[in-house]
């Protein structure tokens, strides 16, 4: 019976602190790192929900918020920190470098699973810790927003949009042909913006998974031999 671990973390950033929620099952060979969407928090079912199936692929998940609980008042009432992808970006990449000091993460693979605007933060945050960042996939997102950051992207990213999202579907498309590292564009027929058709979240589950397997298996693979190097 395989056993899975959960606990709080708190990571300093400056004079803030992010909360968040690490799942560690046993054998992780990769963590995943949520960048949430506009208005949501860690809290997301949908993205917990994301997270549990990840776990079951031996994946580690980390959801973080990343606004502190004094921003996230100010954002319900402005909204204008939610959209602010570079601040988000900056704090997701500081959150990055402190699981990669931590024990118990250090040795994993790290990727970024970012939905709506948070996908534009985990793209840019990925073009500034390129060491680090070895898989991207994003849901329903804006990579569009990344905006000149999309080039200088390095890790394998995965974008998959809802087939009944048409204007986002062009968006993804558009930033299909900024990135210049591999990168594969997933429909999923039938499914909306949110992905809350029946059985749309576990396609999206499938197919993050599937590609955290292929490139964040291969960077633990990497990380050991170089240990026993």
């Amino acid at each position: 019976m395989s056993v899975t671990f959960e606990r709080a973390v708190r990571i300093g950033l400056g004079d803030i602190a992010l909360e968040g929620d690490l799942t560690t099952p046993e054998g992780a060979f990769g963590l995943v790192i949520f960048a949430h969407g506009s208005g949501s928090s860690r809290f997301s079912p949908r993205n917990r929900y994301v997270a549990r199936l990840l776990n079951k692929h031996k994946l580690a998940t980390l959801l973080v918020d990343l606004l502190t609980p004094e921003e996230e008042k100010l954002d319900q009432v402005t909204g204008h920190l939610r959209f602010n992808v570079e601040l988000l970006a900056g704090r997701l990449c500081g959150v990055t470098t402190g699981m990669a000091r931590q024990e118990d993460t250090q040795h994993l693979g790290i990727g970024y699973f970012g939905a709506s605007t948070g996908a534009a933060a985990a793209l840019i945050a990925a073009a500034v810790c390129q060491e680090e960042v070895r898989a991207i996939v994003s849901r329903g997102g804006r990579p569009d927003l990344a905006g000149a950051a999309l080039p200088q992207v390095r890790a394998p990213t995965l974008l998959i949009v809802g087939g009944e999202d048409k204007p986002v579907i062009e968006l993804n498309r558009k930033a299909l042909m900024e990135l210049t590292c591999e990168v594969e564009l997933v429909i999923v027929p039938g499914a909306t913006h949110l992905f809350e058709e029946p059985g749309a979240l576990d396609q999206v589950a499938h197919l993050a998974g599937d590609w955290f397997l292929r490139h964040l298996a291969t960077a633990a693979s990497d990380a050991g031999e170089a240990t026993r190097a």
